[in-house]
């Protein structure tokens, strides 16, 4: 249970495509506003812009994510992609066009690969051998966080130094790159779904209390980053920190990405995953009462590192939730449910900042966030002594007991 067991020339094409179609999703909500900015009432339609690339995401992922076929499924994620880069490439080459035009765009662009990122996650899973799959999605994340680091640097460095519409017609090349990369992996993940799509959402619904952990974490977070530039100016600190704390954050989220790989974690997985959220919400809640510029970041950076290592937590729990052929389908709606919760943050952030200072907000946030943990963790307890008593499908308990093994080696959850 080493990262030897992930290094591999299939993991390293994997890594290379999942960068090439993630990587315009990462830059597309801040591209969007500088692609606008100098029209009048730019940085509104920024926003809406913004917002309706978001809310395709949030339909895209689970609709599309129903319908991905666990043995053929390199070809829905490349119809997937394709309507992405058709997305991006519009927004690039008609910057200029109605409000409304551009919106359509902005939407196909957002709900078109929402999908992709399940399907790439459950075929990175389905390369290595059992026993490393925490590994794997270790290294997924923090492949991720780099791609995260690295695309609001090249927004700004492009939009402003060369045009505003290069950004988009990037993103719009690197995911058509990523279809080629496809066609070097395996077809699938799995074998196909004998289930239908009704029988596949009634054991996705069945796993709602990891959603709501999953999208509580990317909430908390969410508003910490929001407030950031308002919090730093109520401290009398300049906003231009802002950019390298959130880049420590993301720094931070690979290390504890690596961490988490690194060695087998004792406990249950419900039970690590509360630990990790409440230490999470302590680290945020210092960020919001520290004076100084050197403790919020620092405050910001043990936060990533734990959020990281509760989102792999939740990745192992919806394994161990919903039968194999419906994994990707679930890794999609985790993807709309973490969507909706960092949309969430933003409306609540938009209203609280107008209501209180900054670093109330952001204590809010952290009420909310234990309110979601702990509905989570008894959604999780609840469906547990269910399945032990013998009330789920056949399929469903299989699934919880196939996919318990792969918490680093040591989890005890079992499915009787």
């Amino acid at each position: 249970m080493t990262y030897r067991d992930v290094a591999s020339k299939q993991v390293l094409i994997w890594a290379c495509t999942a960068v090439a179609s993630r990587m315009p999703v990462a830059m597309a909500p801040l591209a969007l506003v500088f692609l606008v900015r100098e029209r009048p009432g730019g940085y509104s339609l920024g926003a809406a812009l913004a917002a309706a690339y978001v809310i395709g995401e949030i339909i895209g992922a689970p609709v599309l994510g129903m319908r991905l076929d666990p043995a053929h499924g390199r070809r829905h994620l490349a119809f997937g992609l394709a309507g992405g880069a058709a997305g991006f490439a519009g927004l690039g080459v008609l910057a200029g066009a109605h409000p409304v035009v551009l919106g359509a765009f902005a939407f196909l662009a957002g709900a078109a690969p929402a999908a992709a990122a399940g399907g790439q996650r459950a075929l990175l899973t389905s390369l290595v051998p059992e026993r490393a799959v925490a590994q794997a999605l270790s290294a997924e994340s923090m492949l991720m966080s780099g791609v995260w680091a690295v695309s609001p640097v090249a927004v700004v460095g492009l939009a402003l130094g060369v045009a505003p519409r290069v950004p988009l017609l990037l993103g719009a090349a690197l995911m058509a790159s990523s279809i080629a990369g496809h066609w070097l992996l395996p077809a699938g993940w799995g074998k196909g779904e004998q289930d239908g799509e009704a029988g596949r959402f009634r054991v996705l619904i069945r796993a709602w209390p990891v959603y709501v952990t999953g999208a509580a974490s990317l909430t908390l977070l969410g508003l910490a980053e929001l407030t950031l530039p308002a919090l730093l100016e109520q401290r009398g600190i300049g906003v231009g920190w802002s950019g390298p704390m959130l880049a420590g954050l993301a720094v931070g989220a690979a290390v504890g990405a690596f961490l988490y790989g690194l060695r087998p974690w004792p406990g249950r997985l419900r039970a690590r995953s509360v630990v990790l959220m409440c230490g999470m919400s302590v680290f945020v809640t210092l960020a919001a009462l520290i004076p100084g510029a050197a403790g919020i970041a620092v405050a910001l950076v043990l936060a990533g590192t734990l959020q990281s290592g509760a989102l792999i937590t939740r990745n192992l729990s919806l394994r161990e939730a919903v039968p194999p052929g419906a994994v990707a389908a679930g890794y999609s709606v985790m993807y709309a449910a973490a969507g909706a919760g960092y949309a969430a943050a933003g409306s609540l952030a938009g209203g609280l900042l107008q209501l209180v200072a900054p670093s109330t907000a952001i204590l809010a946030g952290v009420l909310l966030t234990l309110l979601l943990t702990a509905l989570g963790w008894w959604g999780e307890g609840r469906r547990d002594r269910s399945s032990a008593a013998g009330d789920l499908p056949v399929d469903t308990v299989a699934a919880g007991a196939e996919g318990a093994p792969v918490a680093g080696g040591c989890d005890t959850e079992r499915r009787l």
